[in-house]
């Protein structure tokens, strides 16, 4: 019995590492995409040809722009054939016809190194889902789901880090940024699932069930997933246009987007009102656990308007972007916690009691 607690303690642990650990790649990501590091390495796994980076232009050969926009293109070649044969004929077609597709970033030691540990950090998020699938075993003869969505992030994992070297040899291009984000948060979320699932027994009975609160909770999740992936849009256009102003001009560059800007922002009005419905939902329940996740939902929810009416007024600060990016995937995650927490206390109290007579 005591073995079999350590192995469940010992998954949820690890678990709860691995989740934390996903979202602080988040915020990596976003340090790269606002520090411009994203080619920081032009070439995938290895960064110019090694594991450990340069720390001189001079230890690269002289053509070495050349050299590794070749080699990009040579794969991309291979990829759009690919995505021909799939069907895909307007990706494979955008994947040469994006602005900087024949341009290689010229070696700049902090970006190079910026790129590097964020390649480091997904090394170690593989290695930590890795030991989580390795904990899941002992939940095969209890709760194959566990099991199951631990190895079903790892190799979602696997194809991320796929996906990674096709952003890289695309130098950026905006789809599979877009795919990247969205497959980083079902990740994350699958993680969680699993450690509520192994954690449920903790969870307090909850005994006034609404479907309404029930589909709400959904719908936020869902709408707040889409306006992260729409946000991923708008920050796409941004690297656009700071690529046609050379970086210059920032206080000009939100008078520069277009549609998606607007609609992100006015959507984020819509949100925030189904935010404070849904919160006081919640708090009329008067459970300590959902009252705990509904103040730090609402908590991420003021911080991310704060940051969001910063960047739009102030030229998009570079320090913000990372900001805003983690705290909206944080604000996905609070919200499927609240999702699963809400439906295993109902579930709970809804099981059938075993009444013993004396």
């Amino acid at each position: 019995m005591a073995i079999k607690s350590f192995q469940y303690k010992r998954f949820r642990n690890i678990g709860v590492v691995t989740v934390f650990a996903v979202y602080f790649l988040i915020l990596v990501g976003g340090i790269v995409r606002s520090t411009g590091s994203g080619m920081g390495c032009p070439d995938w796994p290895k960064c110019f040809g090694s594991w450990v980076p340069p720390t001189d232009v001079n230890q690269l050969p002289e053509d070495y722009l050349e050299v590794y926009k070749q080699k990009r293109i040579e794969k991309n070649q291979k990829l759009a054939g690919f995505l021909d044969k799939l069907g895909f004929e307007e990706v494979s077609a955008a994947i040469f016809s994006h602005p900087s597709q024949y341009i290689e970033t010229e070696f700049n030691v902090t970006k190079t190194w910026i790129e590097y540990v964020n390649r480091l950090v997904g090394v170690l998020i593989g290695i930590f889902i890795f030991l989580t699938v390795v904990y899941a075993v002992p939940y095969l003869k209890e709760d194959k789901t566990v099991f199951y969505l631990a190895l079903g992030s790892f190799l979602l994992v696997g194809f991320q880090g796929w996906l990674g070297s096709i952003v890289v040899s695309t130098n950026l291009l905006p789809v599979t940024i877009t795919i990247h984000m969205a497959l980083a948060l079902v990740i994350v979320a699958m993680l969680q699932y699993a450690v509520a699932r192994a954690n449920q027994n903790k969870i307090t009975p909850e005994n006034s069930f609404s479907s309404k609160l029930n589909l709400l909770l959904w719908a936020l999740s869902l709408l707040t997933f889409g306006q992260i992936l729409l946000g991923t849009q708008v920050r796409e256009e941004v690297d656009i246009i700071s690529f046609s102003m050379g970086g210059a001009e920032r206080e000009n560059w939100v008078d520069n987007l277009g549609a998606s800007f607007y609609i992100h922002r006015s959507f984020s009005i819509l949100l925030l009102a189904l935010h404070i419905y849904v919160a006081l939902l919640l708090y009329k329940l008067r459970k300590r656990q959902l009252t705990v996740l509904t103040n730090v939902m609402m908590v991420l929810v003021a911080a991310e308007i704060v940051i969001g009416i910063v960047m739009a007024y102030f030229a998009i600060p570079p320090v913000l972007q990372p900001l805003h990016l983690t705290i909206a995937a944080l604000l996905f995650g609070v919200q499927f916690q609240l999702l699963i927490v809400y439906y295993y206390a109902s579930r709970k109290a809804h099981l059938p009691q075993v009444v013993v007579h004396n």
